[in-house]
């Protein structure tokens, strides 16, 4: 395997709406790239990108797979990305270690809720993109549809740089409007294109798309626009080059055209991304802080890498993969972990093929490989020379938004299951595990139900381990609207020393989102300062227990203005008790609710379906926030609380015939109507009732 310069690399993050076709664009270009002796697709697993049980089974991609091809003295790397909202942030994790961006859409669809989503996330990594308009052989699809569609969304510059010949199953070719030339493509599913003359029936059109793109590229050079002014047009030799730096400064988004599963315009879309995506070299670093502590001249000679993903595979143990960001890395080389403040040797060097590898001895600035079994690395790591050190900055990622409470369907799996999900938590930062103090249940985090069920399956899949799933847990919280002024007093004489602990408190609300203060009034020594955090730490022990139905209680304020002690008997012990103590007191008198999430939400659909979708969110005690009006579609903005929201997936299918999809993230916590919440607290108590009883 030949070693490969920056300025011959390009590496292309494939992005779109969920089944608008990025793995069978990737497989497309795999195979016109020589990778594989038949075109991959997705419905008989043979991708090479969706390599998972769980991405064959259920044809969608989870993560991100990574390939490539060797095109003349080009390398392109594929990051092929999730496009499912619950997975998207894979997508946006991606983008970090990519120069360049291609949009996919459907050409039947056109712009759908996250192509909008990873546009913004374009937007922030201020990455070049190529819009693609995908699966122009189905039926209804339309190129000048779509087109429009992407136009009304991101604006005039995206453009388009081809032209297909015929509509839906009579699709025979393309126009390239910038070279001004034309192609058929033959039948045979190859994606081999035969030369042609432009057909008479799309010389106009391809015409004024060609001056289209000389306008546009002229727009942005004053010399250029002289130019067009007095010839007419622009001459090639201005153009190409013009046009490719236009599209590196995001000022013109190309729009090519394609059916990947006909490998229709893969040759192309590989000829545009070599042409006109900048290299590793060209683009702005998105990784690198501006505080870079290296000289200039160290910056390019020394070796800095960022682990971006991670892989938990039963077999090869964990395996990393990186981005070279400066310098060369070699097989064998070790490097240390500045996150960990260790070292590291990265042994076996290879360059990701989906779930193969292709051992290499060295990687070069910009290029992307894996290694296995790093000891301590994970997924937002820099590891780099131990003479210059930097530290790249990992991407925040969202909280989870559900919780399912798990339990083994093995007596004795308890610590397997532990070890396999710390294993799949360290690729999937979106998850989170842990434990409920008071019932002892593991509870397992994630963004979606869809997403934990696909946690549980790699469960029994990768490590062999079952586990039940039990209703999800909505994350309710406790809080107060009165205030209170009580005592706490823990006396107990048992032989020997006894225990004395007393405190009086004065306890208020804190508006929402404030969590928790303590106020220190103690003057005089009526309690010692040694035991005053006692008294905050039993406080705050009691609050996480809840009081109405065992939820964290928060925004409130405690003042500990008063107390007495005993010189012998007093002790931490004693006054955290006594700390309790007057919190259950102060519980009591100052009117405690119970809070649950509402979270922010966004319905689309076609404008056809608006009026049962509101009815149906105002069933589910929503709030209607507005609607937005979208080439096509409609956007229903609500508040809605998270409990009335969990079964909402299959009801939005079910009543758009599936055609419509919706985003949600959490907004803020609101009081539960009293009739809502004397069901939650009695389900609590009898959940509490079980638990002791099974004691």
């Amino acid at each position: 395997m030949k070693v490969y310069e920056p300025a011959n690399i390009r590496n292309v993050a494939v992005t779109g709406h969920g089944s608008c076709g990025k793995t069978s664009i990737v497989a497309a270009c795999l195979y016109a790239g020589g990778i594989g002796n038949r075109l991959g697709k997705v419905d008989d697993g043979t991708a090479v990108t969706d390599f998972d049980n769980e991405e064959i089974e259920r044809k969608i991609s989870i993560s991100t797979g990574i390939a490539f091809i060797e095109q003349g003295k080009t390398k392109i790397n594929f990051l092929d990305t999730p496009g499912k909202g619950i997975f998207i942030q894979d997508a946006r994790n991606s983008m970090r270690v990519a120069d360049a961006v291609l949009i996919l859409l459907d050409a039947v669809s056109g712009v759908e809720v996250q192509t909008e989503k990873v546009f913004e996330y374009s937007e922030e990594f201020n990455l070049p993109i190529v819009f693609v308009i995908n699966k122009l052989d189905r039926e209804n699809a339309d190129f000048e549809r779509a087109v429009t569609s992407v136009q009304q969304h991101f604006g005039r510059t995206a453009i388009p740089v081809q032209q297909p010949v015929g509509k839906e199953k009579q699709l025979s070719g393309l126009i390239d409007l910038i070279n001004f030339k034309a192609c058929q493509y033959s039948q045979d599913g190859e994606g081999k294109s035969i030369p042609c003359e432009i057909p008479d029936s799309h010389k106009d059109t391809a015409q004024k798309g060609h001056d289209a793109i000389v306008e546009m590229v002229a727009e942005g050079d004053d010399q250029l626009m002289e130019q067009f002014f007095d010839q007419g047009t622009i001459t090639k030799e201005d153009l190409i080059p013009t046009f490719k730096q236009a599209v590196s400064e995001r000022k013109i988004f190309p729009i090519f055209a394609s059916s990947a599963l006909l490998n229709f315009g893969s040759y192309d879309l590989i000829g545009g991304i070599i042409d006109y995506f900048p290299s590793p070299k060209d683009s702005v670093p998105k990784l690198t802080d501006e505080d870079d502590p290296r000289k200039e001249g160290e910056k390019e000679k020394t070796i800095s890498t960022y682990i971006f993903k991670t892989l938990a595979d039963p077999f090869a143990g964990r395996l990393s993969y990186l981005k070279v960001v400066s310098g060369i890395l070699k097989n064998d080389a070790t490097l240390t972990n500045y996150n960990k403040e260790n070292s590291e040797r990265l042994a076996h060097l290879s360059i990701p093929q989906g779930k193969s590898a292709v051992e290499v001895t060295e990687l070069h600035p910009g290029d992307i490989g894996v290694v296995a079994k790093l000891k301590d690395s994970v997924t937002g790591n820099t590891l780099g020379d131990k003479a210059h050190p930097i530290k790249y900055k990992n991407l925040d990622f969202p909280e989870p938004l559900i919780t399912f409470a798990i339990a083994p369907k093995s007596r004795g799996d308890e610590d397997k299951i532990s070890n396999a999900l710390n294993k799949i938590l360290e690729e999937d930062p979106t998850l989170k595990f842990g434990r409920d103090q008071q019932t002892n249940e593991m509870l397992l985090s994630g963004m979606g139900q869809l997403h934990i069920e696909i946690i549980v399956s790699r469960l029994k899949n990768r490590f062999g381990v079952e586990v039940g799933l039990k209703p999800p847990k909505i994350p309710y919280r406790e809080t107060i609207r009165g205030k209170a002024d009580v005592q706490g007093k823990h006396k107990k004489q048992s032989g020997g020393h006894g225990q004395y602990g007393d405190c009086k408190i004065r306890i208020e609300p804190l508006p929402r989102g404030e969590q928790f203060q303590f106020v220190n009034e103690i003057f005089g020594g009526s309690i010692p300062r040694n035991y005053i955090p006692a008294v905050e730490k039993g406080i705050l022990e009691s609050a996480a227990r809840g009081y109405l139905a065992g939820y964290p209680v928060v925004d409130f304020r405690v003042t500990l203005y008063d107390g007495s002690y005993h010189d012998v008997d007093s002790s931490e012990l004693a006054f955290k008790i006594a700390g309790s103590l007057a919190f259950k007191k102060g519980m009591e008198q100052a009117s405690p609710v119970l809070l649950e999430p509402i979270m922010s939400v966004e319905v689309y659909a076609p404008e056809s379906y608006s009026g049962d979708l509101m009815g149906d969110l105002n069933s589910r005690r929503g709030r209607v926030q507005g609607m937005d009006s979208r080439p096509g579609m409609q956007v229903i903005k609500a508040r809605v609380p998270m409990a009335e929201m969990l079964s909402y997936a299959p009801t939005l299918t079910s009543m758009t015939q599936g055609r419509g999809d919706y985003t949600m993230e959490f907004s803020h916590y609101e009081i539960v109507p009293s009739q809502v919440a004397e069901k939650v607290i009695a389900e609590a108590k009898t959940g509490d009732s079980k638990a002791e009883g099974a004691k």
